[in-house]
């Protein structure tokens, strides 16, 4: 039992740094999933208005409004800018 235990022991430390690397993967792929949705609107053919409207529920829910950007938003923009 305490050979088990002391195994146990020795590789908490490598789950510590496996959950770690894991979470730092995924707060920089959300922070490149909110910048990259900021700069796709700031850079797309919507009206002032609608930019704007776009920018700050980005801004307000940063990972919501990303993803409805890149799902939503983006592909609205660029039908839209096809029409003009």
């Amino acid at each position: 039992m305490q050979a088990q235990l002391a195994h146990q022991m020795a590789l908490a430390p490598t789950g510590d740094i496996v959950i770690a690397c894991a979470g730092a993967a995924v707060l920089a792929g959300a922070l490149a999933l909110y910048f990259g949705a900021l700069l796709s609107i700031v850079r797309s053919e919507l009206t002032g208005g609608m930019q704007l409207v776009w920018l700050i529920f980005a801004l307000m829910a940063p990972f919501l409004g990303s993803l409805l950007w890149f799902r939503i938003g983006r592909r609205d923009a660029q039908r839209r800018a096809g029409i003009a």
